[in-house]
């Protein structure tokens, strides 16, 4: 009991931590909230929908952003509004979690390859996976230096290979990603921002395609999918002080994919 009692009073005297994430509606997004609000972070999530009611924390739609990340018009105003909620937290955001992500798929689902994707899905994709990344990054720069914040960027291992069924337009969009993560831990760093990648590999959510099942028994060592809790445990650890000297790393979360 005076164990747990110190514990309190400590939490009580540190400023409520801020965690701003995109893609925050199902999957690894869904299960980052989870991770984060039994913590005792405030959850601000941004998408271009309105705040889905089966979302788990209470404060979800007062602390929800809707904003299109394809517009980069929209998403401009979107870190404008966002700057005007965190002055309750004195204007600082400890951590920015970029996860959002789209694939475009041809009839009943097929890969597009870089021949059949249109310019407009390129354009629209790179706005989303990439583009916004870097957006909300450099627009809410000051809030993230107030908290000596971290960035953690959802990348893929389909960013490093021809995935069966990630497209080319994702598969491009999200090896870019990575090179910014690397590019902005040089740039972040000496702001007191550090800037980390989480590579997740298949992971068990509503979006898996048919024939993942072979995946599985040919590549992944540990022979299951990942869970989105164990993804959102490791983007978890890169916006803590258990992480505080790594910056610029890119975490695979695979089951050993990878190798």
């Amino acid at each position: 009991m005076p164990t747990s009692n110190a514990g309190d009073r400590r939490l009580s005297n540190q400023a409520r931590r801020v965690m701003l994430l995109t893609g925050a509606s199902r999957g690894i997004g869904h299960a980052t909230v989870k991770v984060f609000s039994a913590a005792g972070w405030r959850v601000l999530t941004i998408s271009r929908q309105s705040f889905p009611e089966e979302c788990p924390w209470a404060m979800g739609p007062e602390d929800h952003v809707q904003c299109d990340l394809s517009s980069p018009e929209d998403t401009l105003r979107g870190i404008g509004e966002i700057r005007q909620r965190l002055e309750a937290e004195g204007g600082r955001l400890d951590a920015l979690v970029n996860n959002a992500g789209i694939s475009p798929k041809g009839p009943g689902g097929a890969r597009m390859g870089a021949i059949q994707t249109s310019l407009e899905d390129w354009l629209w994709v790179f706005q989303v996976n990439l583009f916004s990344s870097i957006m909300l990054a450099r627009g809410l720069i000051e809030e993230l230096q107030r908290a000596q914040g971290a960035v953690v960027n959802v990348t893929s291992i389909a960013g490093s290979r021809v995935h069966p069924f990630a497209g080319a337009a994702y598969a491009t969009s999200k090896a870019a990603l990575m090179a910014l993560t690397r590019e902005m831990a040089h740039d972040f760093g000496p702001l007191g921002i550090r800037v980390n990648a989480i590579s997740p590999g298949e992971i068990d959510t509503s979006i898996l395609s048919p024939g993942t099942e072979k995946i599985v028994e040919e590549q992944i060592p540990m022979r299951r999918l990942g869970k989105p809790a164990e993804v959102a445990k490791a983007i978890y650890f890169l916006c803590t002080d258990a992480s505080s000297y790594v910056n610029g790393a890119e975490i695979h979360v695979n089951g050993g994919q990878h190798v």
